[in-house]
């Protein structure tokens, strides 16, 4: 699916208002002036409100992505774009891609 390119600094939340982060940027394509990230890389989430086991079975700690680009690539692995879904662990909710740059597409 087209989507804007997502880079390190995009908002990215998990659904209970964590803040997640890439941890491992792709320095090979730059948008805005930061570097991109490959749907391989694992988002780690701080902040998250889900309480813990007896009450519920968070907080989301990490996350993954499933879908990315299609047709564009970088090391031979997809980019994200603002459409990509991901799984949150322990949890099973999405992330929620808030705001990233808006020049870039790819599909």
């Amino acid at each position: 699916m087209p989507g804007f390119l997502l880079h390190v600094g995009a908002q990215v939340l998990c659904a209970h208002a964590g803040q997640a982060t890439p941890t491992v940027p792709n320095p090979r394509v730059s948008v805005s002036g930061q570097p991109t990230v490959l749907m391989t890389s694992p988002y780690v989430i701080a902040g998250c409100t889900l309480p813990p086991p007896t009450a519920a079975n968070g907080p989301c700690v990490t996350a993954q992505w499933v879908t990315g680009t299609t047709r564009v690539t970088s090391n031979g692995q997809p980019l994200l774009v603002q459409s990509s879904q991901a799984i949150c662990t322990p949890t099973g909710t999405p992330l929620i891609i808030a705001a990233t740059q808006p020049r870039v597409s790819a599909m």
